[in-house]
């Protein structure tokens, strides 16, 4: 006579987990959330959280990193404490649109000091980009020494955020 082995439910589901590669279950999404809410966890309580043996978790992460689900993990910096208050948001249109300019354009944004996103945009401008400062002086000579240099650019808006009502590195998973 054969012995039949059960499978614990929690035991099913990281088998299952593991079999389904490129997928999200339920599971995988409730790492993913807890991991925006605190990726400084440890993956023992992660583990606990999502209801999964410390293996299956780590393998899980692991997978979900693989996969370019989780890009980088990293420290949210309160920028008011680090004299970098000041938020402007910045509308830049090119002289030109071509490949050759977008690129002089992109490449030079990223040396921008304080710029922390830029982003291709349809509409009016060409690019928004997001920068943090100390204050309106640092922002002027930010303007004068940086934005007005960077290569092809014809026109900059700037659009300094006079209350920051809310701001997170979370979305819905």
């Amino acid at each position: 006579m054969c012995a039949t082995r059960v499978r614990s439910p929690s035991k099913a589901r990281e088998a299952e987990a593991e079999a389904a590669p490129g997928t999200l279950d339920r599971t995988d999404r409730a790492i993913l959330r807890a991991l925006q809410r605190d990726a400084s966890v440890s993956n023992v309580a992660l583990a606990a959280q999502v209801h999964l043996s410390p293996p299956a978790c780590l393998r899980r992460v692991e997978r979900l990193k693989a996969q370019g689900h989780i890009r980088d993990i990293v420290a949210l910096l309160n920028p008011r404490t680090l004299e970098a208050g000041l938020l402007v948001l910045i509308g830049v249109v090119l002289d030109r649109s071509t490949p050759d300019s977008f690129a002089a354009f992109e490449q030079a944004a990223q040396r921008v000091t304080g710029c922390m996103e830029c982003h291709v945009v349809s509409g009016e401008f060409d690019y928004f980009m997001l920068l943090r400062t100390r204050d309106n002086d640092s922002f002027n000579r930010l303007h004068a020494e940086q934005l007005l240099q960077l290569p092809g650019v014809r026109q900059i808006r700037s659009f300094i955020a006079l209350k920051e009502v809310f701001s997170t590195t979370q979305f819905p998973v």
